[in-house]
């Protein structure tokens, strides 16, 4: 009885996981214009043999792998895989769904790679390799989750149930389809919702729970009531015949008779379906066997075995053999039975069926009984086998969860850490930063400090220069004063008193005499003219216009002349009220005058200089001109005193320029803005 439940299980399987949607894609293309396209539609025609379908679907791979990957490529991919499984070409199908696994997550297609994980999961579910079916499909649930798409996560969470109900878990079976009718209770999904009851039937067929078995099938044809559409009717046939089974186990044979038999009178379904219809035609037959009702028999066996050669089921080839090994032991032809039975056993063998090798030897021990030594050590030896595997299959798909979620947890706790490393890699650079801002801060402000200090000396010494002038120049004005005072009240008396008296003398009536004493008397007039105009000058306020600035950089260039070998001359511009200006103007004048004549009698090698301030409409301007080597200028690394007077240009808001060369010297110009 087990077989027959895990052959229409394996039916049910087929129809729910792994057939393929064909339906043309929304994105409507011209056929004509795309030839892929064409290629397509052509794998899909089912009056062409497999052959001519395979070919077409491999040219229309080979064009559609040199198109950019957008999402009409993905939804091309999707086409030749469903083609490439529905001809049985399954290494294709694994090779283009792993395409699509490459292709989805490199254009953050999240339902297209739920997707492909899904087709990926039918390939090794089709391939009876659970573990990774079980993983394949608990990675599109995954997807599907954080899509937030209640029918494609329900649609995961169904064929996570299939593969544990073949593994024997049935705790984790029943979960999982539970899980999958909380989510299609939001949506209106009867199909889903059908096959969720149609699969709990089967759970607790296999736990024999019989009744609850029955409930929950007649649940899914409830579901089904409300529409009798082909599709429906095809739903129908199996909680039709998943009841009759659920019978058959209760060796309730009449009963299940009764829903084989209702299932069988839909003929326009099953003539569509040839395999559907040898199942339950095989089903019908064990049960009137168990009734030994043997009129349609064998012929309900044989009928099934050909139609299940024809499309190479081989679970259903073992079915039908074991039946018909069954019938023939019934009817003593213990020869055709060992024939069915042997048959059935090297089949199930070459293919590696464990669950129907069991089955075969159970029979082979019926019908062959003087080995049944033999028969039963290998039964037990394979039995024990089987029951080891499936442990370790069902506690592989329990891991299987825990550890990706572990994993999850894992990674989720890495990329806590991770972030945390970088929220305090930030925090340290930004503390760095805030206190190199600070000692930057504290530097330019010791800078500044440091250079109003320098600003408030050089003013502090210009002072002091300007008081010792004003002290000089008030004893200068003073000795003026005196000498003044002396020439006009000494000498120019003296002078005119003599003049006088040569006057009288000049009564004397010798012509020589009156000559002699006239030369003597123009000549002191011209005297006392002189001294008359020395004492003014030296009276007078002439000398303002010269004032304390002017004052000092005369006595600074009369200075120079005794240490310079060459020769100076020196003009500045009548007009130029130094008065007015800011005295660190004139400081920064003066100090790069300094810097001037340092270079000069260092380096220039000059016979002349000349040093002129002029004026213009908003400037003032410092030219210093000497006929010496020059210098280079442009050269990479420029000396202190050449930087200084930079500096000091700078502060007052003024330009310089150089010209020099070797043959004519080097001419230094300051510009400044004046008040």
């Amino acid at each position: 009885m087990e077989k027959k439940i895990i052959l229409f299980f394996i039916i049910f399987l087929f129809l729910f996981s792994c057939n393929k949607n064909n339906t043309v894609s929304k994105n409507k293309i011209s056929l004509e214009i795309d030839s892929s396209l064409i290629y397509i539609e052509k794998a899909a025609d089912l009056n062409l043999t497999s052959n001519q379908r395979l070919n077409f679907n491999d040219k229309a791979l080979k064009i559609i792998l040199n198109d950019k990957n957008d999402s009409l490529h993905r939804i091309k991919l999707f086409k030749i895989a469903n083609r490439y499984f529905n001809t049985n070409e399954f290494l294709k199908y694994k090779t283009t769904v792993n395409q699509l696994i490459v292709n989805c997550t490199e254009s953050n297609d999240s339902l297209g790679l739920g997707k492909a994980y899904s087709y990926l999961g039918d390939f090794f579910g089709n391939k009876f390799i659970s573990d990774s079916s079980y993983y394949c499909y608990y990675k599109a649930q995954k997807i599907y989750k954080l899509l937030k798409n209640n029918s494609k996560i329900a649609k995961a969470l169904l064929n996570k149930a299939v593969l544990q109900l073949n593994e024997k878990d049935y705790v984790g079976s029943e979960k999982s389809v539970f899980d999958a009718l909380k989510y299609l209770k939001k949506i209106n999904d009867k199909d889903l919702v059908h096959l969720s009851y149609n699969l709990l039937g089967v759970i607790y067929n296999e736990l024999s729970e019989y009744d609850k078995s029955v409930e929950y099938h007649n649940r899914a044809l409830e579901v089904l009531q409300k529409d009798i559409s082909n599709e429906n009717l095809e739903l129908s046939l199996l909680s039709l015949n998943n009841i009759g089974l659920v019978y058959q186990n209760k060796k309730d044979y009449e009963r299940s008779i009764f829903y084989f038999e209702k299932a069988l009178k839909q003929k326009k379904v099953l003539a569509e379906d040839p395999f559907k219809k040898a199942a339950l035609n095989a089903n019908l037959g064990y049960s009137l066997l168990k009734l030994k009702r043997l009129k349609d028999l064998p012929r309900l066996f044989y009928e099934p075995l050909k139609s299940f050669e024809q499309s190479n089921s081989i679970s259903g080839i073992i079915n039908c053999k074991l039946n018909l090994t069954e019938y023939y032991t019934f009817k003593k032809d213990l020869q055709k039975a060992f024939s069915f039975a042997n048959s059935s056993y090297q089949l199930a063998k070459t293919n590696n069926l464990p669950k129907d090798i069991l089955l075969s030897l159970k029979q082979l021990s019926i019908v062959n009984p003087k080995k049944i030594a033999d028969y039963s050590s290998e039964y037990i030896k394979i039995s024990d086998s089987l029951q080891l595997s499936e442990r370790k299959m069902r506690n592989k798909l329990a891991r299987i969860e825990f550890e990706t979620e572990e994993l999850t947890v894992e990674k989720k706790g890495l990329v806590v850490k991770q972030r945390k490393i970088i929220f305090i890699a930030f925090g340290i650079v930004f503390l760095l930063s805030i206190a190199f801002l600070i000692r930057f801060q504290i530097m330019k402000n010791r800078t500044l400090l440091l250079k109003q200090e320098q600003q408030k000396a050089n003013e502090e010494v210009y002072q002091l220069l300007l008081n010792q002038q004003n002290k000089i120049e008030s004893v200068r004005q003073i000795e003026k004063k005196r000498i003044s005072q002396e020439l006009h009240d000494g000498i120019l008396g003296k002078l005119f008193g003599t003049r006088m008296n040569l006057g009288i003398l000049n009564n004397a009536k010798e012509e020589s005499q009156v000559k002699k004493r006239m030369f003597y008397i123009e000549e002191l007039k011209g005297i006392e003219q002189e001294i008359r105009e020395i004492s003014h000058d030296l009276s007078s306020e002439k000398t303002a216009i010269f004032n304390n600035f002017v004052a000092m950089v005369s006595q600074f260039i009369e200075n120079q002349k005794s240490v310079c070998n060459a020769e100076i001359k020196f003009k500045s511009d009548d007009t130029i009220n130094w008065n007015e200006q800011e005295n660190m103007l004139k400081i920064n004048f003066y100090r790069i005058l300094q810097e001037c004549f340092q270079n000069i009698n260092k380096h220039a090698n000059a016979t002349q200089v000349f040093v002129t301030f002029e004026k213009s409409e908003t400037s003032i301007i410092l030219n210093v001109e000497d006929n010496g080597i020059g210098f280079d200028y442009f050269k990479k690394k420029k000396g202190i005193g050449l930087r200084n007077m930079i500096a000091r240009t700078q502060d007052s808001n003024g330009t310089m320029n150089v010209d020099t060369n070797s043959e004519k010297g080097t001419t230094l110009n300051f510009k400044m803005p004046q008040l």
